[in-house]
């Protein structure tokens, strides 16, 4: 089929996600490699987003589709309630890569289940009801979780009882931050107004993904850890975006050495191979269902399939060494980040960490007035992700910023390559400030 009959057909017959289907304007792709992916008549892209920020590994490595093709011909599904060597092998990999003692895991089919799952845990666990979860914030777009996410994507639908939001240490680019202190006071009277013996857990994005790349100050964490302990709160982290080697480390939480009681996976755990998503516990957690049963079932847990695109995925970064390669290329990205701020009248802010990365855009670098406005776009946004494409750059242009989450095996050179691009397409935004 040409690019035109494949967009023409699948707008007629599927739906596209978040999104009014006039508006939709997909790239049509027929194949992906490394770093790159095409149209059928051949136009390439520099994948700088990961897709969604999930194809750690890149693209079409042959290593992990010989693995997925030796299982589905070994054995491509059992029920769940059986034992299967790579789900075996999966679990026992997971417990060595894991902070503490998180050795227990419970496999679904991505993130959203898996964080759907943690609240049912720590329910289940504390006898309590009440989760608390931040307002700039993804956690899936199911049921529970979509309650729990903060960002607008919420608004569709009531959040289900028991979801109390906090505000995060980000206020946006014209307010900036708070103090790791001062946020954690906030959040500490937040829990004793709420009642301490009502909230079952805390869940909280790492680094804070889709909402802004948000890097907590240093002492955060740990805080949120202490206060979790102090009132016998779970701390659930939601690792679905940062885990696998993102920024730098297996796992965000590893930065600031906390070890949180949940730890949810996704997205990198196959590179996007295979779905599959996991829910990592501590062992005090898991002796809870001993003799209790476990609150949550998915016809596809653990599906063979998918836990041999995991160990196969895993097998790769280590082989690779791609998790030490993220942190020394990170390096590189954020001194590339610094020299947009330092050249572009319309940067406002740059963060990064490893290759988790952002621009925050503004009009007017004084009174930091953004590009788009909060939950909205503008012409110059607009124009930018145009820019983009057109150029052969793919990335997620969202807000008043835009991403730089390449795949983690990206070369230096064509990290430069993606940046040469935005600095041409930045000229334009350049002429929007006031």
């Amino acid at each position: 089929m040409t690019g035109d009959e494949i967009v023409a057909l699948s707008k007629k017959h599927t739906i596209y996600e978040w999104s009014a289907q006039d508006a939709v304007d997909p790239l049509p792709v027929s194949g992906a490699k490394g770093v790159h992916f095409w149209t059928p008549e051949g136009k390439r892209f520099l994948d700088f987003n990961s897709q969604l920020m999930c194809v750690n590994i890149g693209h079409g490595d042959l290593r992990v589709i010989r693995a997925i093709q030796e299982q589905v011909e070994a054995l491509a599904y059992v029920s769940p309630f059986m034992a299967t060597e790579p789900r075996a092998r999966l679990g026992a990999k997971l417990a060595e890569l894991c902070p503490g003692d998180i050795d227990v895991f419970f496999f679904t089919n991505g993130g959203a289940e898996a964080n759907e799952n943690a609240f049912k845990i720590a329910r289940a666990v504390t006898g309590r009801q009440k989760i608390l979860a931040r307002y700039r914030s993804y956690h899936g777009a199911t049921g529970g979780v979509i309650g729990a996410t903060g960002d607008p994507r919420r608004w569709s639908q009531p959040s289900m009882p028991g979801i109390v939001h906090v505000l995060d240490p980000y206020h946006g680019i014209a307010q900036g931050w708070d103090t790791a202190e001062a946020s954690l006071r906030y959040i500490e009277e937040v829990v004793q107004l709420e009642g301490p013996g009502t909230i079952a857990a805390f869940v909280l994005e790492t680094v804070t993904g889709t909402n802004g790349i948000l890097i907590p100050p240093d002492g955060y964490l740990q805080g949120i850890r202490a206060l979790c302990d102090k009132y016998g709160i779970l701390m659930i982290a939601d690792e679905v975006m940062t885990g696998f080697g993102r920024t730098g480390e297996w796992f965000a939480v590893n930065h600031w050495n906390v070890v949180p009681d949940i730890m949810t996976m996704a997205k990198g755990l196959t590179s996007a191979y295979g779905q599959l998503g996991a829910v990592g516990i501590r062992r005090t957690i898991a002796e809870h269902f001993k003799n209790t049963p476990f609150p949550g079932g998915l016809t596809y847990n653990s599906h063979p399939v998918a836990c041999a695109s995991a160990l196969a995925t895993i097998a790769v970064m280590e082989e690779d060494a791609i998790v030490e390669k993220a942190k020394r290329t990170g390096d590189v990205m954020a001194s590339l980040l610094a020299d947009l701020a330092a050249r572009h009248l319309s940067v406002g802010a740059v963060r990064s960490i490893g290759l988790f990365g952002i621009v925050e855009l503004v009009r007017n670098r004084q009174t930091r007035e953004p590009m788009a406005p909060f939950n909205g776009s503008s012409p110059e946004m607009a124009a930018l992700g145009r820019f983009f494409r057109q150029e052969g750059l793919y990335t997620l242009v969202r807000w008043n910023y835009f991403f730089t989450n390449p795949p983690l095996t990206i070369t230096e050179d064509e990290l430069r390559e993606g940046f040469a691009i935005i600095d041409k397409g930045l000229a334009t935004t350049d002429t929007a400030v006031v």
